[in-house]
């Protein structure tokens, strides 16, 4: 995940956002978000992570200036979310979309670009090749109400692309989607990176965002628990590497056992060790040593999942 660095511009930013909403006449407000504070960089794709009920729509809300924030500020490309006049150079797809079913895959791509302002001169043109953008030209004549899930979400992001936006707003889009579905949108938000676009991806498919995203924000109970990339969550002197090792004297691994308060266990003839990743070096110099064969070393990663599930259940979080 390096592929973004520190220095790229910053498309989105939230600062200290709090939003409370009053839920019935005569009770007391309820605070949703407490203080959320994040950036988006450009030419990323931005993961926002959380449980269901931890704030991820209230935020994207904002965002899309469909709600005020109680406190804070939100801004999109330098403007703040309260304005319209940088919104053509913002694509959102909600997370369950409703196109008239009537309609062919063309048709409603030519109703949104009329929406966006697209010139007529440019409309034919643009619907087609977004629609071949998102592998829908083989069906871009065929009404909406014979389109399959995947292909719905494909078309609900190519109507979010049909103005040509720098930055891109994607709510759950891969929410009820099979493995294909997903590997073809996840295939297309790639693509959209590769174009050059910044992706903000709201989701709670945590595989998925392991492997597409480049950094991430987990929010839970309406505040940011972590951001930044995977792999920088966990310190490095936590992290382990497997080593396996054939023909290690038991001598030697009682040593290296002790030396370097390694687990170990038999696979046969051979042995795997679980070494820190500051002391791989030094063990297999002296497994190499001891005449011991390297049959492999494979460094653990962090999964998203670990870092998600600390966040839920260190708790702590207002309600």
């Amino acid at each position: 995940m390096s592929h973004v660095t520190d220095e790229r511009e910053t498309i989105v930013r939230v600062c200290d956002v709090v939003k409370d909403f009053r839920p019935g006449f005569g009770l007391r407000r309820k605070r949703i978000l407490h203080g959320v504070t994040f950036d988006v960089h450009e030419n990323e794709i931005f993961g926002f992570v959380g449980p269901n009920g931890a704030g991820k729509t209230t935020t994207l809300k904002v965002l899309m200036g469909l709600i005020r924030a109680t406190e804070g500020s939100a801004s999109i490309l330098g403007c703040d979310v309260a304005e319209s006049e940088f919104r053509h150079q913002v694509g959102f797809l909600p997370e369950n979309p409703y196109f008239y079913p009537f309609l062919t895959a063309r048709e409603i791509l030519d109703f949104y670009a009329r929406l966006s302002g697209v010139p007529a001169s440019e409309r034919a043109r643009r619907v087609d090749q977004l629609l071949g953008t998102v592998n829908l030209g083989h069906a871009m004549d065929a009404r909406l109400k014979t389109f399959s899930k995947g292909m719905l979400q494909r078309v609900g992001i190519a109507q979010a692309l049909i103005h040509d936006p720098k930055v891109v707003f994607l709510d759950e889009p891969m929410s009820g989607l099979d493995p294909l579905g997903r590997k073809e949108i996840r295939d297309l938000i790639l693509s959209l990176r590769a174009d050059g676009k910044t992706v903000f991806m709201n989701t709670h498919i945590l595989p998925d965002v392991e492997m597409i995203c480049d950094r991430v924000a987990i929010i839970v109970k309406g505040q940011i628990r972590h951001q930044g990339r995977i792999e920088d969550f966990l310190p490095e002197a936590g992290r382990k590497t497997d080593v396996v090792l054939g023909g290690l004297p038991p001598e030697t691994a009682d040593s290296l056992g002790e030396r370097f308060d390694l687990k170990m266990r038999g696979l046969g003839d051979r042995v795997e060790l679980q070494v820190a990743e500051k002391d791989v070096h030094q063990v297999l110099d002296s497994a190499i040593s001891a005449g011991a064969e390297v049959v492999s070393v494979t460094p653990q990663r962090n999964s998203l999942e670990d870092v998600f599930l600390d966040a839920v259940r260190a708790g702590g979080a207002p309600e």
